[in-house]
C-alpha cells in the first residue's frame, strides 16, 4: 500500500529529530547561538538585503525582538518585530509547510498534536545542528501544559516539510525565521514569545469551532490574543489553577508580590488600564458578532478533520502525498484524551464573554483607576 513508505519516512524524520535534539542537550556549546564560532553557515547567514530594507522600511533595527505567531487552520506563520516606538509590527508572514495532527492542543507524547498556547524561546531552544536543516524547539511542554499533565518532547519549528508534532517549513523559509530569532536573541533581550494558535481568533472561526470540546482552551488563548492585537504589545504570561493570565499586576492596594502556583489558586490582581481596557473593547465587539452568528446558525466545523495535519495551499501541489489519514498514523489505543480544564474567567467583573460562557468568576478583579 502507498502508506507503508509515508509512516516510514515520518517515524524516520522523527527519530532524526530527537537524535538531534539530543546532540544538543549533550554538547550544548555546539547548539549555543551566542557562540558563532561553532555554528554551521547555514546558522549565521545574514539577513538578505530584501529583508534589511524593509526592516528600515518599518523603522526595525536588525536586533530589535521579535514575536512569533502560528495558525494551523490557515497554515500560516508570523513573524513580528519591535519598531522605534516600542510596539510590534508585523513584518513577514510564512505558508506553513506541515503541520500534524488536527485542531487541538498537543495532550501526550507520540499523539501527532502540534503544540498549541505561549511558549519563551531562549537560545538554548534554538538547534543549528538538527537533521530538520535548522529548528527552533517551542520548549513544550511548558507551565501551562505541565500543570495539565500534557507531555511530550522535541516540539519545533523547523525546515523540510515534514512534521510530527512540529511546525515544519520549507529550510528557505527556516532560514529566515532562524536568522530573525537569532539576531533578536543576540540583543539584550535573551527570549522571544511564540504564540500558537488553532487558527485566527476571529468570532467567525469561533462560531464555525463552538462544538469543539476545545472551546474552552481556545477561548483562553484569545484572551492573549485580544491583549497582543489590540497593543501589539508581547503579553506577559504566567499560569495559575491550570490557566493562563495575562498582563498580570499586583493591586496598588495589595502589600504583597505577585505570587503563581501553577497549580494552586491565583492570586489577586489587576490589569493595567490601558491593556485591559482596549483588550475588552475589542471582545465585546467579538462578542456580538460571535451571538449574531450563533442565533444564525452558521455550520459548524466537524470536530476532527480525520486528516492528519494539514498544510498551506500554496505547498498542495507539491507535497500531495503528506496529508494521510489520522487514523492511520496514530498507533492503537493512542486516542486524543480530552481533559477538562477549570473555568476560565476574565480578568475583570464586567460581564465578559469567558466569564458568561464559561463559569463563574473566581474573585472579582477590578481593573485599577488612573
Amino acid at each position: 500500500m502507498a502508506v507503508g513508505p509515508t509512516i516510514s519516512r515520518a517515524t524516520l524524520l522523527c527519530a532524526l529529530s530527537v537524535a538531534a535534539a539530543l546532540i544538543c542537550v549533550l554538547t550544548p556549546a555546539r547548539c549555543r547561538a551566542a557562540d558563532s564560532s561553532r555554528l554551521p553557515e547555514k546558522a549565521t547567514k545574514e539577513l538578505s538585503p530584501g529583508l534589511l530594507s524593509m526592516l528600515k522600511q518599518k523603522h526595525m533595527t536588525k536586533h530589535s525582538p521579535i514575536l512569533v505567531r502560528a495558525f494551523k487552520e490557515e497554515a500560516e506563520l508570523e513573524v513580528w518585530k519591535q519598531d522605534a516606538t516600542g510596539h510590534f509590527q508585523l513584518l513577514k508572514m510564512y505558508p506553513v509547510c506541515r503541520w500534524s495532527g488536527d485542531l487541538g492542543p498537543k495532550m501526550h507524547e507520540g499523539d501527532r498534536q502540534t503544540p498549541e498556547g505561549f511558549y519563551t524561546i531562549t537560545p538554548k531552544l534554538m538547534n543549528p545542528n538538527s537533521e530538520f536543516y535548522l529548528a527552533i524547539n517551542t520548549g513544550f511542554p511548558n507551565t501551562f501544559d505541565k500543570a495539565n499533565n500534557r507531555n511530550g518532547s522535541f516540539l519545533m519549528i523547523h525546515g523540510n516539510c515534514a512534521s510530527s508534532g512540529c511546525y515544519a517549513m520549507t529550510d528557505e523559509q527556516i532560514a529566515e525565521i532562524y536568522a530573525l530569532a537569532h539576531d533578536s536573541l543576540a540583543s539584550e533581550r535573551p527570549a522571544f514569545q511564540v504564540q500558537a494558535y488553532p487558527f485566527r481568533m476571529t468570532p467567525a472561526n469561533l462560531a464555525r469551532h463552538r462544538t469543539s470540546p476545545h472551546l474552552a482552551f481556545w477561548q483562553m488563548l484569545k484572551i492573549g490574543n485580544d491583549h497582543f492585537e489590540t497593543t501589539h504589545l508581547e503579553p506577559k504570561v504566567d499560569v495559575c489553577n491550570r490557566r493562563y493570565v495575562f498582563d498580570a499586576q499586583r493591586s496598588s492596594t495589595s502589600p504583597d508580590p505577585l505570587v503563581f502556583d501553577a497549580v494552586g489558586q491565583c492570586p489577586d490582581f489587576v490589569v493595567a488600564p490601558k491593556i485591559a481596557e482596549a483588550a475588552l473593547a475589542k471582545q465585546r465587539a467579538d462578542e456580538r458578532q460571535y451571538a449574531q452568528l450563533v442565533e444564525n446558525n452558521v455550520p459548524t466545523a466537524p470536530v476532527y478533520s480525520g486528516l492528519d495535519g494539514g498544510m498551506n495551499k500554496v505547498f498542495e501541489a507539491q507535497f500531495p502525498w503528506v496529508i494521510v489519514p489520522l487514523a492511520i498514523v496514530l498507533p492503537p489505543g493512542a486516542g486524543l484524551d480530552l481533559p477538562q480544564l477549570p473555568p476560565i474567567p476574565w480578568t475583570d467583573n464586567q460581564g465578559s464573554l469567558a466569564n458568561r460562557y464559561f463559569g463563574v468568576l473566581m474573585r472579582p478583579t477590578q481593573v485599577p483607576r488612573t
